[in-house]
């Protein structure tokens, strides 16, 4: 019998995994031999998997004060000028970038695009939203197909948006005395080109100064342009201009001909107009290479515009070509002026990140990070440049570079690199000196949670466990802490520990890192089912993830895990999906959809499964992913259509989403388009004439066939409706007859119903059902502290907070009761320690108003300020920014009087 070793796994090569399995498992069901700490082998292998990374310098813009910044940014943009507002946004989507607020960033890009004053603004800002919605391009179509137009993956068709009047005419006077005869004719070799001399002066001062000037072609009525690089063809349609304003049908060389003779006697008229023709000829990306070229030579800025479009709108794939690294890589102030306008500092924002996705430590990275640290005009826009430009140089093991630009950003106010300056201090063996830096740091302010992680690097035993456990207090969302710990408890061959310590973060944060190292707990126990669930819920969310540090794919690991597990039937993993659903075992489903999914069951269904499922699961990207895999691979049409009609509804379009439903079910009746367009429509309207409507669908969406987990959260749905219809009856009933067939969550809803019949005791006895059956139940705790007396509830807020401190409502809960306990101080506090690591509206509305109340009117305007930045419509907190707000004014004016 062969024992499982960590230093075996990591040590075989992917090519020779098949032939390396009986090394890494043993093969004989039913007489696996636990893992024990006897063996020097064994221990060694835990000591292996002890060498955990240190976490990444992030190379985000990182603020010590994020709500201060936030709030800065606010104040901004309600006084600065519109062409000053599309930076702004991208600064505030920046700071969402770094805290890991991907909706909320979203939304500040977005809003960049539509505050866009210019247009190539407007073009960056358009291409860097197309990137982030990669692959949602279908979404488009759907759109489409709802007669719905859509234009967020289109080009920017502003040729057409510029004037195209008569261009530069500015020097027919017709009172001026011409010289020469008024007919001037241009040799050009064999050819003679009549031109009208009056008009053609006018195209610009050169040449009216040429024609009708001191110079000797004023009296000629003959001119040879034979050597100005202009064909005969160029000429006539130059001539032609100059009547017009406008340019004859010509091909681009001709045009190119025109737009040089422009340049070389400044015909600014002449030059937009060849400018904006050979724009329209930019169709492909080679096309956009050969005008670019010619574009920033000749300072054609609409030229480059369009050019620029082009290649952006191919991101990240055009940075694969050399040609397009060039242009932007080599690229000096004139030129990026030229092709970027007053957006440089935004162009190589967006280029820079692309690069860094495709490899940080690339010399393109850093070509395009150099031209963004030239390209920064501010001080924070230069603590971003630098900072990110230092950890590319740290990446690149190139010390001394990755030093001065931390420096740097340390300088200019960027608190966060000093996490890049103590780890260069620490490959220098100068751990006091990193410690110094740390500590100096977290004298100076409020320490962070990041802060006591970093320092935590530099220390041994003891004093490493209490800095990462101050981390996990400050900031619980850091990943290092735990799994540090956990590690540190499998090397001690405390398993269970390790596990239950794991097991804390996958509460309430799903980590690929971390499930990876609870794949390994569970093999050190020889659990192979649970190793199992875990590395095909790992597969669910990355399918082409690699671990044991990147040296052996998940797929190979799971091959090998499956030959120690016994196989379930298509029946088994039915019964062992409505096990895992009711019970909310929501990791242990998606494993069970992802075995199911190799079968041949319908798996447009599964993937739809698997949607909902990574939406509970906070996953909207891979959810959607599903979706769309759950469209493709749909049974029928009007199936496809419902799974359709969710994704339109899952990207904010309501209305689209029921009409895909009502195309279903005008083709086939179905459980999921009734319910489908149920949801819809609760969500869309808040008229009680709705509720009649949605308790009908819900009831004919009970009466066609589907599995009990699908009809468990119908009669759920009809049970919410009903209590918010006063129908309390309906709605127990409801509640109950979900709750027989499995619907564990239903537990809830009928504790609602006891707590609205004044039984606060049937209501708290239900939601102690439902902490007993879910595997995940932070929520369940936290309904339940509603039905208790004052001590069980601050009980079960404090376990809320322990199972899921993202969830804010205890915190809210404890700064109240303090606050009505007169602690003030102590009620901000508890505020302020979820604000430090949770960008939440409710959370800053909260001490805004506590600021108020306490007279600290600075400080409350400063939490509105953040707040609206997170909700910039919130009906409430703009009642009190503007209300603190006025208070501030009428101070200021006291204080202008009194001085």
């Amino acid at each position: 019998m062969r024992k499982l070793f960590f230093s075996e796994l990591t040590s075989c090569k992917e090519t020779k995994l098949q032939s390396a399995t009986h090394s890494w498992l043993p093969m004989d069901k039913g007489k696996l031999s636990k893992f024990t700490g006897h063996s020097s082998s064994s221990s060694s292998s835990i000591e292996s998997l002890m060498k955990m990374p240190e976490p990444p310098v992030l190379p985000h813009f990182k603020p010590a004060d994020y709500v201060d910044i936030l709030a800065q940014i606010h104040e901004e943009l309600e006084y600065c000028p519109p062409d000053e507002k599309s930076c702004l946004y991208l600064l505030q989507f920046q700071v969402f970038r770094g805290l890991g607020e991907a909706k909320l960033s979203r939304r500040s890009l977005q809003a960049a695009w539509e505050k866009a004053s210019t247009i190539h603004e407007k073009l960056i800002f358009g291409a860097w939203l197309k990137y982030e919605k990669r692959g949602e391009e279908p979404i488009s179509d759907l759109l489409g197909s709802c007669g719905k137009c859509s234009q967020e993956f289109k080009l920017l068709d502003f040729v057409s948006q510029i004037s195209a009047e008569s261009h530069g005419i500015s020097y027919d006077d017709e009172s001026d005395e011409f010289q020469g005869s008024p007919v001037v004719h241009f040799r050009i070799r064999d050819d003679m080109i009549a031109c009208d001399r009056r008009k053609l002066a006018a195209l610009s001062t050169p040449l009216y100064a040429m024609l009708n000037g001191g110079f000797k072609e004023s009296h000629l009525e003959v001119i040879d342009m034979s050597r100005n690089g202009i064909s005969p063809i160029g000429m006539r349609a130059i001539s032609k201009f100059s009547l017009s304003g406008r340019l004859p049908y010509l091909s681009a060389e001709s045009i190119l001909e025109m737009l040089d003779f422009a340049n070389k006697f400044c015909c600014k008229g002449l030059k937009d107009a060849c400018e904006q023709k050979l724009a329209s000829f930019v169709s492909s990306r080679q096309d956009a290479i050969d005008y670019m070229e010619c574009a920033i030579e000749l300072g054609c800025s609409i030229l480059a515009a369009s050019c620029l479009q082009v290649l952006l709108n191919e991101l990240p794939e055009c940075l694969n070509d050399e040609q397009v690294v060039r242009i932007f890589s080599s690229a000096n102030k004139q030129q990026r002026s030229t092709m970027a306008g007053n957006a440089s500092f935004s162009l190589y924002c967006l280029l820079g990140e692309v690069s860094m996705s495709i490899s940080a430590t690339s010399d393109v990275t850093v070509s395009f990070l150099e031209k963004l640290v030239d390209s920064a005009s501010d001080s924070r826009q230069k603590q971003l440049a630098l900072h990110q430009l230092a950890c590319v140089r740290l990446l690149r093991k190139d010390h001394a570079e990755a030093e001065r630009l931390f420096n740097a950003a340390f300088t200019a106010g960027h608190v966060y690199s000093v996490v890049g300056l103590a780890r260069l201090a620490s490959l220098r063996s100068n751990k006091h000196y990193s410690l110094n830096l740390l500590d100096s740091v977290m004298s100076s302010r409020w320490p962070l949670g990041w802060m006591y992680q970093e320092r935590a690097l530099y220390l041994d035993g003891d004093s490493k466990l209490e800095n990462l456990n101050k981390a996990t207090e400050l900031d619980p969302t850091l990943t290092y802490p735990y799994m540090f710990r956990a590690a540190s408890l499998m090397k001690r061959q405390s398993v269970e520990a390790a596990l239950m310590e794991i097991n804390r973060i996958l509460g309430f944060k799903l980590v690929l890192e971390c499930l990876e190292l609870r794949f390994c707990c569970y093999l050190a126990l020889e659990d192979y089912r649970a190793a199992l669930c875990d590395v095909q819920a790992i597969l669910t969310l990355a399918p082409d993830y690699r671990m044991i540090g990147g040296r052996v794919a998940a797929k190979q690991l799971r091959t090998l895990v499956m030959e120690n597990v016994e196989q379930w039937t298509t029946a088994d993993c039915w019964m062992q999906l409505y096990d895992r659903w009711s019970s909310v075992d929501d990791i242990g489903s998606l494993s069970v959809i992802y075995q199911m999914l190799e079968s041949d069951a319908a798996k447009g269904v599964l993937y739809f499964r698997q949607s909902l499922l990574l939406l509970r699961l906070n996953c909207p990207e891979a959810a959607m992913r599903s979706l769309q895999l759950a469209r493709e691979h749909a049974a029928s049409h009007h199936e496809r259509l419902v799974y359709e009609g969710w994704i339109l509804y899952d990207t904010g379009h309501c209305e689209e989403g029921l009409q895909k439903a009502e195309a279903s079910i005008a083709i086939q009746r179905s459980f999921e388009a009734f319910f489908l367009k149920a949801y819809a429509l609760a969500d869309s309207s808040l008229e009680a004439s709705t509720s009649a409507t949605v308790v009908s669908l819900l009831e004919d969406a009970l009466r066609c066939p589907s599995d009990r987990l699908r009809k468990g959260q119908a009669l759920n749905n009809l049970g919410s409706v009903y209590v918010d219809c006063g129908n309390l009856d309906l709605a127990a009933e409801c509640y109950i007859n979900a709750l027989k067939i499995g619907h564990t969550r239903a537990h809830q809803g009928l504790a609602r119903v006891h707590f609205l019949r004044n039984n606060r005791t049937g209501a708290f006895e239900e939601m102690t059902k439902l902490i007993e059956k879910a595997r995940s139940n932070a929520s369940a705790y936290e309904k339940r502290s509603e039905y208790c007396d004052r001590d069980l509830t601050k009980a079960d807020l404090q376990m809320v907070t322990k199972l899921d401190p993202l969830r804010v409502y205890p915190y809210r809960y404890r700064a109240a009761v303090l606050m009505d306990n007169h602690k003030e101080k102590d009620a901000i506090s508890e505020l302020t320690k979820a604000i430090a690591f949770k960008a939440d509206l409710n959370l800053l509305h909260l001490r805004a108003a506590f600021h108020e109340h306490v007279g600290d009117i600075s400080g409350a305007l400063r939490d509105c300020r953040a707040a609206l930045s997170v909700d910039p419509n919130h009906q409430e907190m703009l009642e009190l920014h503007h209300r603190t707000g006025m208070i501030c004014k009428r101070c200021c004016y006291r204080c202008m009087l009194f001085f």
